[in-house]
């Protein structure tokens, strides 16, 4: 039996591509059982709640800015070395549809720790919604991946390397979650130095989040303050905000 060949799409080839550089690096995870009762039942009374992706970025945007270590990176040019960024840039996957196919996308968001909860809602919408040629890193992703194979793989090595281009191209650390579909990711495999994800929220607020980190980078220790940090901010900051923020209504 032959079956049938399927031409990798434009976002295939991208991801394969992408994988191909970042199954090189040798990531961790780290998980923690955290406990957001408050915030879960916050959001609930908010007459038009927020993505629980939203909620998660602003968190972590904070927690990132507060520690050093998870806004490095491990550049190889001019030489290996570790390059620390003033500030975060979120990489947000999302899954779309193109060319009649579900595809993976990356949006990427400038200083989510410092935008209201309400506006990266907004933001995670349009990755979603919009359609694919609205959202500038969709374009240029596409555009890339029209390019023969050792190019597109050079010019993302080079993306990655080079240290004024790295954060603007792929952020400074990612977000992967489809815990909406009742199941979670164990180890999301990334290029950046940090990867946040986290499984399905139990009615009692309980949810098990995971950091996925760079081991070039940092250390396991690190990632376990992280997480714990997170969860502090998430019940406290985070939690104050959606207890008064006003968000916009839905489209």
């Amino acid at each position: 039996m032959h079956g049938r060949p399927i031409p990798l799409s434009r976002p295939r080839r991208f991801l394969v591509d992408l994988l191909h550089l970042a199954g090189k690096i040798p990531t961790v995870p780290v998980q923690r059982r955290m406990h957001l009762g408050e915030l879960a039942a916050a959001r609930e009374r908010l007459p038009t709640r927020p993505g629980w992706p939203a909620v998660f970025l602003k968190g972590y945007g904070r927690v990132v800015e507060e520690l050093p270590a998870l806004r490095r990176a491990y550049l190889e040019l001019p030489w290996p070395h570790l390059r620390e960024y003033p500030r975060a840039v979120a990489s947000v996957a999302v899954e779309r549809e193109y060319g009649g196919e579900p595809c993976v996308f990356f949006g990427r968001v400038g200083d989510p720790g410092r935008l209201p909860v309400g506006e990266l809602h907004a933001r995670v919408r349009e990755f979603a919604e919009a359609p694919v040629d609205a959202v500038k890193p969709f374009r240029k992703m596409l555009a890339l991946a029209g390019w023969p194979g050792p190019i597109r793989r050079t010019l993302l090595w080079l993306g990655l390397n080079l240290p004024r281009t790295r954060p603007g191209q792929f952020g400074t650390f990612g977000l992967s979650v489809y815990s909406s579909l009742g199941a979670e990711s164990l180890h999301p495999i990334s290029p950046l130095t940090t990867t946040l994800t986290y499984g399905v929220i139990d009615g009692d607020g309980s949810v098990d989040v995971r950091l996925v980190y760079d081991h070039r980078v940092f250390d396991g220790a690190t990632a376990a303050r992280a997480l714990a940090r997170l969860e502090e901010v998430l019940n406290g900051p985070v939690l104050a905000e959606l207890r008064g923020v006003a968000l916009p209504a839905a489209a």
